[in-house]
């Protein structure tokens, strides 16, 4: 009897430190793939992302990050060449394969949804808003639901909220009467401040989320919000890779709207 608990224990701690042990891998990835996000290395995030996905097969935390990593990459693909285009669009549409795997996985998390919206809007602007109109009504379905779960912390949040807004503003560059009859009807570009702003409010200081806001406030020929906007761009932080080409656009603005 003793021997028989003495192998129950020695079995019981092997299974629980492999448990432990694939656990540590698996967060130690996430945090090593996450940490190569933030210091724009997107290859290296998604080479890491895989190997977890390889570790941890269907797990939903996994492939919104793959998802994110794929619009990563295809965000900085030359696009000059009907084939480099071509080539980038496989890109965004292997980021809204993992994104909507994500979302199967587990439909009660905001971030699952966002990725998806995220992925569809990048292949919505590539193929031409008014040309790829029910993925564009995809994004705001997708946006709606990840703002009503509401979960993910405030970046998750205001992610959302800022997707949504700047679809609303995408949509209305075609007069009300041209999208109706198009299904696009919804596109409002009060809704799309007052997302914008929430966004703001949400994560300030983000450079991309004040500079669509100040052309949230241009169309509303909110001009005096638009241009106390814009500087505000440039007092932001350095914090995404995009952020040195939204300062020159946020500038360009500026002196397009400053005699306004």
């Amino acid at each position: 009897m003793k021997k028989i608990l003495q192998l129950t224990s020695i079995l019981l701690l092997v299974i629980f430190g492999i448990n432990l042990s694939f656990a540590q891998s698996l967060d130690e990835l996430l945090k090593q793939g996450d940490q190569y996000v933030a210091e724009f290395q997107n290859q290296k995030a998604l080479d890491i992302y895989m190997k977890a996905d390889n570790l941890s097969p269907k797990n939903w935390d996994v492939l919104w990050r793959i998802s994110r990593a794929y619009v990563d990459l295809g965000e900085k693909m030359p696009d000059k060449t009907d084939l480099q285009k071509d080539e980038q669009e496989k890109i965004y549409k292997k980021a809204l394969e993992y994104a909507d795997r994500s979302v199967k996985l587990d439909p009660t998390q905001s971030i699952t949804y966002i990725r998806r919206a995220v992925a569809n809007g990048r292949i919505a602007l590539f193929e031409g808003v008014f040309s790829a109109i029910g993925t564009v009504n995809d994004v705001k379905e997708d946006c709606e639901k990840a703002i009503q779960l509401g979960n993910g912390g405030n970046y998750v949040q205001a992610l959302a909220h800022y997707v949504l807004g700047r679809t609303h503003l995408k949509v209305c560059e075609k007069a009300y009467l041209v999208r109706l009859p198009l299904g696009l009807g919804w596109g409002d570009t009060e809704d799309a401040v007052r997302l914008l702003e929430t966004a703001v409010k949400l994560k300030p200081n983000f450079r991309m989320f004040l500079y669509e806001l100040a052309k949230a406030y241009v169309e509303e020929d909110e001009y005096d919000k638009a241009k106390e906007t814009l500087k505000k761009v440039e007092k932001a932080p350095l914090t995404d890779e995009d952020d040195d080409k939204v300062l020159a656009d946020a500038k360009k603005l500026y002196e397009e709207i400053k005699n306004e």
